[in-house]
């Protein structure tokens, strides 16, 4: 049976071929970029790990694959695109190329302009069973257009119904968001992760790509930002990190969430349990 709502500490490369075919709706993860960052030692077998994301996710199902490219000798590493490019050779379609824009940097460019962007590929089995699309991009006009027209073979014209622009249209696939310690996340336990993505982006994903019920993994959770998001939108959600530190930050964001006591407060009580 797949352990629903639950964190495991493990190889997610080996917890995964245990695993039924198609039982996953919704993958948010973000993979090691390079050796930019050290995991604990963690290996990353990425095409194996992409095969298996195939052999699980479900007919119209979903991966939202969250990636940057380092620096090698001044030359970006291309990575990125190669992963892209390797998901469709197992079968996945790239549904959409994304943007997920940081609104500042971290270190200041030399020699080339500031980067403040990474890649989320969304790729899916299939078409993709569920888009609930995120209506949040003002639009200039939102009266009454009039009545258009189009010319007929004959030269007449036929005028079109009146139609309404709404005030609110769906947004564009560049999404930009706020980073940065206090930013991404209000947990400061997150922090000890090195490389934490936003929960808000996140949850526009899971909203997005999913719906109440269903199951949505991250095979290399992290701080546990999917599987906290998860579970405030109620979906089904299962996180394999390798790191026991890491598992432990997740459950305890976990937990926060379930009792309404933030995690920063839990900290403090078990300080107080065990006072030095």
């Amino acid at each position: 049976m797949l352990p629903i709502n639950q964190i495991i500490c493990g190889n997610c490369l080996e917890v995964m071929k245990g695993w039924p075919d198609k039982c996953i709706d919704l993958t948010v993860t973000s993979p090691p970029y390079g050796d930019l960052r050290e995991y604990k030692g963690y290996v990353f077998d990425f095409e194996s790990i992409a095969t298996q994301l195939y052999r699980i996710i479900k007919q119209g199902g979903v991966v939202v694959w969250i990636v940057g490219d380092m620096m090698v000798d001044g030359s970006e590493s291309g990575e990125s695109f190669r992963q892209a490019l390797f998901f469709k050779k197992v079968g996945f379609n790239l549904h959409d190329t994304m943007i997920y824009q940081k609104a500042g940097i971290s270190v200041p460019a030399v020699g080339r302009y500031h980067q403040v962007f990474e890649y989320m590929f969304v790729l899916s089995k299939g078409r993709p069973k569920t888009f609930n699309s995120i209506l949040d991009r003002k639009n200039r006009w939102c009266q009454p257009w009039g009545k258009a027209s189009f010319r007929n073979k004959d030269g007449t014209k036929t005028e079109r119904t009146e139609r309404t622009r709404r005030e609110f249209g769906m947004r564009w696939n560049v999404w930009k968001y706020v980073v940065g310690y206090g930013n991404s996340t209000k947990d400061e336990i997150a922090s000890r992760h090195p490389a934490i993505f936003p929960e808000q982006l996140a949850v526009d994903h899971i909203k997005s790509w999913s719906n109440e019920g269903d199951l949505v993994f991250d095979p290399m959770n992290g701080s546990g930002t999917t599987t906290k998001m998860s579970n405030k939108l109620h979906r089904r959600y299962i996180g394999i990190d390798i790191s026991p530190e890491y598992c432990e930050i997740a459950r305890q964001r976990l937990e926060a969430v379930d009792t309404g006591v933030p995690v920063q407060e839990q900290m403090k009580g078990q300080m107080a349990m065990f006072p030095v």
